[in-house]
């Protein structure tokens, strides 16, 4: 028995020697949680080493050199992997680069830097970016109003929007809770500020922001944004110069005739929507779904779309999981209606029989921007006041996922792509 054990112990000290890489799967069955895997990728970019990220190889795996502290940090993270020998890390990408497999081995490069645009008034897990950011152990920096529009953008890879209301109307909650303390401070929180930063309006100062935003895009920036961060976004752009926020929102009427002016080629993602007049109805306008989905929820679910991983890296990067069928999930801005996506734009996950777009992706300038609909991929009806969401409890979350490939993205040596 002795020397069995001492057998043993030579051969792994010379497999050791001879690991060259590490493997982190993940695909379903070898990893038990992807979501800090990806706070392992971000660690190791950190580390100025690069990263092959292996798309639609056993879910999107990762492939990294292989180093002591790596190992450990893997271990601590409680992230599943395996050691691989240069014959055996040669013979996997052999393997992706075959014409006939649709893989690809994406090389990530550099750690990017990470904003998340919202006040200091939200708690973390207000969010699930944030939330996720600090469940996987990804830095990231919060901004907003002052400094987007004082050119703090500059100094980001990524941007992520919380759920905003960028026109002006402070969420559309004005029925249900504008005599409650919470909405009667935001309001004026968000009026003081605005008039801090030499806006009469709060609607003209979110215009302002969202076109900082946008440029930051056009110039090359890489934007993400969930629930009402989507829609509210593009309908303030198509708005510029034409009011559409009632009295109680801006304390002036509305603009007569505000739906024929407004200018839909300013937009990034959507078309041809009508918005919402009435102050009382919980919408923005016919962009959402929300109101229009009869969908149990024991059957909603989102099919992502399957890319030509050597032709079509992007989307293929975007949508890498270890399952093609993700949970829905409820929010302000649900999912979209595909009649108002517009047709430049991609549609990486939809539920065809309903008619909606749930995860959408584009390019602008020389930016590119991706739009996830709802609140918390793991919280099917997220409510005022609820409480968070532990993400301990679901670290192979298919829906957060998503995101985490969006946080990846700025890393990847990319070509530009046609949408």
């Amino acid at each position: 028995m002795k020397k069995f054990i001492l057998l043993l112990l030579f051969l792994f000290s010379i497999f050791k020697v001879q690991a060259s890489y590490i493997l982190i799967p993940m695909d379903a069955e070898s990893q038990g949680n992807h979501l800090k895997a990806y706070g392992i990728t971000y660690w190791v970019l950190a580390q100025q080493q690069k990263v092959k990220w292996l798309l639609n190889y056993r879910g999107g795996s990762f492939l990294i050199p292989d180093f002591e502290a790596a190992r450990k940090e893997c271990q601590i993270r409680g992230v599943d992997f395996e050691l691989l020998s240069d014959a055996k890390a040669e013979a996997i990408l052999s393997e992706i680069e075959s014409p006939s497999q649709n893989m690809n081995a994406v090389i990530l490069e550099k750690a990017p830097k990470i904003a998340v645009y919202t006040p200091d008034s939200k708690a973390p897990w207000d969010d699930a970016v944030t939330m996720v950011l600090t469940y996987a152990e990804i830095p990231y920096e919060t901004i907003y109003d002052k400094e987007v529009l004082g050119d703090e953008l500059l100094l980001y890879d990524w941007l992520h929007l919380h759920h905003e209301d960028f026109t002006g109307q402070y969420g559309k909650f004005y029925r249900r809770y504008r005599a409650t303390p919470w909405y009667i401070e935001e309001k004026r929180a968000a009026e003081e500020l605005a008039a801090s930063l030499g806006y009469q309006k709060v609607s003209q100062e979110k215009l302002a922001v969202a076109k900082k935003i946008r440029d930051y895009v056009v110039g090359g920036g890489f934007m993400f944004a969930m629930c009402s961060a989507t829609d509210s976004f593009d309908i303030a752009l198509s708005a510029d110069g034409v009011d559409i926020c009632e009295a109680m929102f801006d304390g002036d009427p509305s603009e007569a005739g505000y739906q024929s002016k407004i200018d839909f080629s300013k937009t990034f993602a959507f078309t041809d929507y009508t918005l919402e007049r009435s102050p009382l109805v919980y919408e923005f306008s016919s962009i959402d779904m929300t109101t229009k989905r009869r969908i149990p929820k024991e059957l909603d679910y989102f099919t992502l779309m399957n890319y030509s991983a050597k032709w079509d890296p992007i989307p293929t990067m975007l949508c890498q999981n270890h399952t093609a069928l993700v949970k829905g999930f409820m929010g302000q801005t649900t999912s979209f209606d595909r009649n108002t996506v517009k047709s430049t734009v991609l549609v990486m996950g939809e539920n065809k029989s309903n008619g909606e777009a749930r995860y959408i992706h584009g390019i602008k300038g020389k930016g590119f921007f991706t739009f996830y609909g709802g609140h918390d991929p793991e919280d099917y009806q997220h409510k005022v006041g609820d409480p968070k969401t532990e993400l301990s409890l679901h670290p192979t979350s298919p829906g957060y996922r998503l995101i985490l490939n969006n946080v990846l993205f700025p890393a990847a040596k990319k070509k530009k792509q046609k949408t």
